[in-house]
Order: C-alpha cells, then structure tokens, then sequence
C-alpha cells in the first residue's frame, strides 16, 4: 500500500522545535503542551500575525525552522518497519524557503522513502491510507479521496471528524497498517 505520511506534527516535532528556539531567542518560558490550537503561535509569542511568525522561522542559525527538528518518539523505527513492506510517501506543506531544508531533515533523519512532495493540496498524491494532524488537511483528504482511509493523529490542536480514524501514537498505525494487509 501506499502511505501518505504528513512530517510536522506527526514525524517531525514542529511544536517542540519553534518553542525551544522562541525560548532561547526572547528569553520566554513557554512549554510544548501550551500549543493547543493550529495556529498557537499568534497567541503564545510576542508575533503580530502569523506573517511575522513565518518571517522569524524563515531565518536562523544554520537554516530555517524546518532544519532542526526532532522527531516524535518511534516515528522513524515505525516507517522504518511500514517501508518493508509498504510504500511511505511523505505528503507536507512547506512554505517554498524550507524545501532543501526539509530534504536535508529527511536525508539527517533516514525517513525511509522514496518519494516526497511537498504541496497544499495533498489529496492530489494518491495514496491508500493517509495520516496528518492538520485539521484542514484532514477534512480535504476525506473529502477528495474518500476511497482511502484517512487517519488522524491525534493532537491538542485537531478534533474528530466524521469518518477520519483517530490514531495515538505510531504503534497504533503500525497496528492499523498492518491489520489491512491480512
């Protein structure tokens, strides 16, 4: 089967890695778990817009937002193990500054993969099963390729949609994937 696996939020810690780098810049507290909506940061920092938020992440020591960060617990053993037998397909949305540093990530990492692409319009990638945490995307996936089956994974920032299988942590993808092949 073909995957389409979303990076950040679901591979790659975004949250984790935009909150540790705010706090070393502007001397701020904040935790990971505060991020409880899509678009936290215009809240949580000291940003204007989300404009200005991009702006900063843009820029940085030894590459953008996207150049440095770690990824979630068993996220690479899980689609190290799915790739065996199973295409992943990574599907993200990356502003066009962060592509060679979203390829570089993917090279440090060993994300196992053949394919990436890197696009709004995700359901555009064909792919039997799907999993993201953006609640847009989600909606979009289910909408447009209802003959997939689109998986959540779960986060404070998404709820549940009609239809759309709710994921918790990767062995449960694992699991899942894995269930559908017998």
């Amino acid at each position: 089967m073909r995957l389409g696996i979303d990076l950040d939020g679901v591979v790659a810690d975004f949250n984790r890695g935009w909150v540790e780098r705010y706090n070393r810049e502007f001397g701020a507290h904040l935790t990971p778990d505060a991020v409880r909506t899509w678009d936290a940061a215009e809240d949580l920092t000291h940003f204007e817009d989300m404009s200005a938020f991009w702006q900063w992440a843009r820029e940085g020591e030894g590459g953008s937002i996207f150049r440095h960060l770690e990824t979630y617990p068993g996220a690479v053993a899980a689609l190290e193990r799915l790739a065996r037998h199973h295409e992943v397909v990574i599907v993200t949305t990356k502003p066009r500054w962060a592509i060679h540093d979203t390829f570089a990530w993917i090279a440090d990492h060993r994300i196992p993969t053949r394919e990436v692409h890197m696009t709004e319009a995700k359901w555009r990638v064909p792919c039997d099963v799907y999993l993201d945490d953006a609640p847009h995307q989600l909606v979009e996936l289910h909408r447009n390729r209802p003959e997939a089956l689109t998986c959540r994974f779960v986060r404070p920032w998404n709820a549940p949609i009609p239809g759309v299988r709710d994921v918790h942590d990767w062995d449960e993808f694992v699991e899942l994937v894995e269930g559908l092949g017998s």
